[in-house]
């Protein structure tokens, strides 16, 4: 059996897949071009920076590497940047240094939500009260607030009815692997630039499915009619024949969604994840 990723090669991906999050132009979010809801880009180039090195330490249980890169986060820019980043790529990083190294990504991470354990559970219950994501509210079950009493896998499953990254944790990333990875794919096959196969990415996982950071914050009502929105724009950019005409849509549509405070943070974590899955991926084996 091949060994995984190194350390350091993981932790480089990460921060790649964290800094093209903010190079292309996802509306609705922070990005090089444009601040939003009260970050900037640096904001999030900082925490890639602080957490990468928690997310890739091969000693420690997933969790702890969660609750780690959360509090480093916390303490270094002060505010929720990457949580959803966070719970997303940890599971992907552990995957690639799993063995055997010749086994495709996703049934390696299979394998490593499947392992979850109740610590895991206490250790990302502590890491979402650091990040204080808004409108987080309370749960019947398995509180956030209070004590987990099963595994990570079994708790993030009660919460994929009202929250998108939990669901990845039942489903092994579906949306990962059959929404944004797909949609990342078929735009680079096409000839466009990184950059620009990323908002394809985001605008694909947008008009998919209801963001459900959007919903948390406004309702499904608000998430819905944000999907329809970018299946709207996602149509009228197949006409777009300049970059001109591109970036006037997509600029458009960021300034109204910014403007009613819309912010897809949902789907802008699974676009970071569906890179991060591409890149690891990609490289070559160790």
């Amino acid at each position: 059996m091949g060994q995984g990723m190194n350390e350091h090669s993981a932790a480089s991906l990460f921060r790649l897949a964290c800094r093209y999050d903010v190079l292309a132009f996802k509306p609705g979010n922070v990005s090089i071009a444009r601040a939003g809801h009260g970050m900037s880009a640096q904001d999030f180039l900082v925490s890639a920076a602080l957490a990468a090195p928690c997310l890739v330490r091969q000693e420690r249980p997933l969790g702890r590497r969660i609750r780690d890169a959360a509090e480093a986060t916390a303490a270094g820019v002060g505010c929720n940047t990457n949580l959803g980043i966070l719970l997303l790529s940890a599971p992907l990083l552990a995957a690639s240094a799993a063995k055997p190294a010749g086994t495709p990504l996703a049934a390696r991470l299979a394998g490593i939500l499947r392992d979850t354990t109740l610590d895991d559970a206490v250790e990302v219950y502590a890491a979402i009260r650091v990040a204080q994501p808004a409108g987080l509210g309370a749960a019947p079950a398995e509180d956030v607030h209070g004590t987990p009493s099963r595994t990570l896998r079994d708790v993030m499953a009660l919460a994929a009815d009202r929250d998108e990254v939990a669901a990845q944790y039942a489903n092994d990333f579906e949306a990962v692997f059959r929404i944004g990875l797909p949609a990342l794919q078929a735009s680079l096959q096409s000839g466009a630039w990184l950059s620009r196969a990323v908002t394809d990415c985001h605008l694909a996982l947008l008009s998919t499915l209801e963001d459900s950071h959007i919903a948390r914050k406004w309702g499904r009502g608000a998430a819905a009619g944000v999907r329809a929105e970018a299946r709207a724009v996602t149509a009228a950019l197949k006409a777009c024949d300049t970059r001109k005409a591109r970036w006037q849509l997509l600029s458009a549509f960021d300034k109204t969604l910014k403007g009613r405070g819309l912010n897809p943070g949902t789907s802008a974590d699974l676009t970071v994840a569906s890179l991060l899955a591409l890149l690891l991926d990609s490289a070559p084996a160790p």
